[in-house]
Protein backbone atom coordinates (compact mmCIF):
# COMPACT_ATOMS: atom_id res chain seq x y z
CA UNK A 1 0.00 0.00 0.00
CA UNK A 2 1.65 3.31 -0.99
CA UNK A 3 0.33 6.49 1.04
CA UNK A 4 0.84 10.24 -0.44
CA UNK A 5 -0.41 13.76 1.22
CA UNK A 6 -2.03 15.78 -0.11
CA UNK A 7 -1.67 19.66 1.41
CA UNK A 8 -4.96 21.77 0.71
CA UNK A 9 -5.44 25.37 1.30
CA UNK A 10 -1.09 26.45 1.58
CA UNK A 11 -0.44 30.08 2.12
CA UNK A 12 2.89 31.03 1.64
CA UNK A 13 3.25 34.13 3.68
CA UNK A 14 1.71 32.38 6.67
CA UNK A 15 2.49 28.21 6.63
CA UNK A 16 5.06 28.01 4.89
CA UNK A 17 6.62 26.25 8.12
CA UNK A 18 3.79 24.32 9.05
CA UNK A 19 3.55 22.93 5.21
CA UNK A 20 7.31 21.80 5.67
CA UNK A 21 6.75 19.56 8.17
CA UNK A 22 3.46 18.19 7.02
CA UNK A 23 6.00 16.57 4.19
CA UNK A 24 8.40 15.72 6.45
CA UNK A 25 6.34 13.98 8.62
CA UNK A 26 4.76 12.33 6.01
CA UNK A 27 8.48 11.37 5.15
CA UNK A 28 9.09 10.25 8.42
CA UNK A 29 5.97 7.97 9.02
CA UNK A 30 5.98 6.09 6.55
CA UNK A 31 3.97 7.91 3.19
CA UNK A 32 5.38 7.57 -0.46
CA UNK A 33 4.96 11.20 -1.12
CA UNK A 34 3.79 15.00 -0.24
CA UNK A 35 1.64 16.58 -3.00
CA UNK A 36 1.39 20.71 -2.06
CA UNK A 37 -1.92 21.28 -3.88
CA UNK A 38 -3.04 24.79 -5.80
CA UNK A 39 0.13 26.24 -5.26
CA UNK A 40 3.96 26.17 -6.16
CA UNK A 41 5.76 27.24 -3.43
CA UNK A 42 9.63 26.58 -4.31
CA UNK A 43 10.84 27.20 -0.77
CA UNK A 44 8.64 24.26 0.73
CA UNK A 45 9.55 21.79 -1.76
CA UNK A 46 13.33 22.12 -1.62
CA UNK A 47 13.07 22.04 2.20
CA UNK A 48 11.98 18.69 1.99
CA UNK A 49 13.87 17.78 -0.82
CA UNK A 50 17.11 18.80 1.45
CA UNK A 51 16.35 16.85 4.37
CA UNK A 52 15.43 13.34 1.69
CA UNK A 53 19.58 13.93 0.65
CA UNK A 54 20.55 14.31 4.06
CA UNK A 55 18.56 11.87 5.95
CA UNK A 56 16.86 9.77 3.11
CA UNK A 57 13.68 8.74 1.14
CA UNK A 58 14.91 7.44 -2.20
CA UNK A 59 11.71 7.27 -4.30
CA UNK A 60 9.69 10.30 -1.82
CA UNK A 61 7.94 11.85 -4.21
CA UNK A 62 7.25 15.49 -4.03
CA UNK A 63 5.17 17.82 -6.15
CA UNK A 64 3.50 21.21 -5.85
CA UNK A 65 0.98 22.88 -8.00
CA UNK A 66 -0.90 20.58 -9.09
CA UNK A 67 -5.09 21.01 -8.81
CA UNK A 68 -5.95 19.27 -5.58
CA UNK A 69 -9.30 18.41 -6.54
CA UNK A 70 -8.24 17.25 -10.11
CA UNK A 71 -5.89 14.94 -8.51
CA UNK A 72 -8.41 13.96 -5.72
CA UNK A 73 -10.93 12.84 -8.47
CA UNK A 74 -7.44 11.09 -10.47
CA UNK A 75 -6.74 9.47 -7.58
CA UNK A 76 -10.47 7.91 -6.99
CA UNK A 77 -10.56 7.33 -10.64
CA UNK A 78 -7.69 4.43 -10.69
CA UNK A 79 -9.65 3.07 -7.56
CA UNK A 80 -7.62 4.18 -4.74
CA UNK A 81 -9.09 5.69 -1.63
CA UNK A 82 -9.03 9.33 -0.32
CA UNK A 83 -9.33 9.93 3.86
CA UNK A 84 -9.47 13.57 5.13
CA UNK A 85 -8.05 14.18 7.89
CA UNK A 86 -10.48 16.44 10.15
CA UNK A 87 -12.07 17.13 13.99
CA UNK A 88 -15.58 16.81 12.02
CA UNK A 89 -15.56 12.95 10.77
CA UNK A 90 -15.23 9.62 12.20
CA UNK A 91 -13.22 8.66 14.66
CA UNK A 92 -9.67 7.40 13.80
CA UNK A 93 -10.40 4.77 16.17
CA UNK A 94 -13.76 3.47 14.29
CA UNK A 95 -12.54 3.68 10.82
CA UNK A 96 -8.73 2.30 10.59
CA UNK A 97 -9.01 -1.09 10.74
CA UNK A 98 -11.63 -0.27 7.77
CA UNK A 99 -8.74 1.78 5.71
CA UNK A 100 -5.69 -0.69 6.65
CA UNK A 101 -7.89 -3.94 5.58
CA UNK A 102 -8.68 -1.83 1.76
CA UNK A 103 -5.51 -2.91 1.05
CA UNK A 104 -5.19 -0.14 -1.04
CA UNK A 105 -3.26 3.06 -1.98
CA UNK A 106 -4.70 6.25 0.08
CA UNK A 107 -4.16 9.82 -0.35
CA UNK A 108 -4.25 11.30 2.60
CA UNK A 109 -5.89 15.03 2.72
CA UNK A 110 -4.92 17.64 5.59
CA UNK A 111 -5.67 21.44 5.61
CA UNK A 112 -4.40 24.96 5.99
CA UNK A 113 -7.27 27.07 5.60
CA UNK A 114 -11.04 26.46 5.54
CA UNK A 115 -11.55 22.87 3.08
CA UNK A 116 -14.30 23.53 0.56
CA UNK A 117 -17.31 21.16 1.53
CA UNK A 118 -16.22 20.00 -2.15
CA UNK A 119 -13.15 17.90 -0.30
CA UNK A 120 -15.73 16.33 2.44
CA UNK A 121 -18.21 15.16 -0.27
CA UNK A 122 -15.33 14.00 -2.50
CA UNK A 123 -13.56 12.05 0.35
CA UNK A 124 -14.04 8.14 1.13
CA UNK A 125 -13.16 8.47 4.61
CA UNK A 126 -13.77 11.86 6.88
CA UNK A 127 -11.72 11.45 9.58
CA UNK A 128 -10.94 12.79 13.24
CA UNK A 129 -8.37 12.40 15.52
CA UNK A 130 -10.25 13.32 18.45
CA UNK A 131 -13.07 16.02 17.89
CA UNK A 132 -10.98 19.25 19.07
CA UNK A 133 -9.38 21.86 17.27
CA UNK A 134 -5.79 20.55 17.06
CA UNK A 135 -2.79 20.68 14.33
CA UNK A 136 -2.79 19.13 10.83
CA UNK A 137 0.65 17.80 11.30
CA UNK A 138 -0.52 15.97 14.83
CA UNK A 139 -3.42 14.59 12.99
CA UNK A 140 -1.22 13.39 9.79
CA UNK A 141 1.38 11.60 12.63
CA UNK A 142 -1.04 9.54 14.30
CA UNK A 143 -3.22 8.36 11.54
CA UNK A 144 -0.21 7.43 9.70
CA UNK A 145 0.86 5.55 12.95
CA UNK A 146 -2.23 4.02 13.21
CA UNK A 147 -2.34 2.74 10.10
CA UNK A 148 1.38 1.56 10.09
CA UNK A 149 0.82 0.20 13.60
CA UNK A 150 3.93 2.28 14.52
CA UNK A 151 6.38 -0.27 12.46
CA UNK A 152 7.11 3.42 10.44
CA UNK A 153 9.32 4.83 14.15
CA UNK A 154 11.67 2.10 13.76
CA UNK A 155 12.81 2.33 9.70
CA UNK A 156 16.00 3.74 8.66
CA UNK A 157 15.71 4.82 4.94
CA UNK A 158 18.52 2.67 3.16
CA UNK A 159 19.73 5.89 1.40
CA UNK A 160 20.04 8.03 4.09
CA UNK A 161 23.62 9.98 4.10
CA UNK A 162 23.27 11.00 8.13
CA UNK A 163 21.50 8.61 11.27
CA UNK A 164 20.66 9.22 14.94
CA UNK A 165 22.42 7.35 17.05
CA UNK A 166 19.91 6.87 19.95
CA UNK A 167 21.59 8.42 23.35
CA UNK A 168 19.78 8.93 26.29
CA UNK A 169 21.68 12.64 27.22
CA UNK A 170 22.90 13.69 24.39
CA UNK A 171 22.51 14.26 20.45
CA UNK A 172 24.43 11.69 18.22
CA UNK A 173 24.39 12.18 14.85
CA UNK A 174 26.38 9.86 12.77
CA UNK A 175 27.34 8.70 9.52
CA UNK A 176 25.30 6.30 8.06
CA UNK A 177 26.53 2.80 7.32
CA UNK A 178 24.86 2.57 3.58
CA UNK A 179 26.84 5.83 2.60
CA UNK A 180 29.93 5.01 4.95
CA UNK A 181 31.26 2.48 2.01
Amino acid sequence: MKVYVLRLGHRPARDKRITTHVGLTARAFGASGFVLGDIHDAKVTSKIKEVLKKWGGEGFEVKDGVSSTEYIIEWRRAGNIVVHLTMYGIHVDDVIDEIRGLNKDLLVVVGASKVPRRIYELADYNVAIGHQPHSEVAALAVFLDRLFKGRELHFIFPDAELCIEPCAKCKKVVECGAKKQ
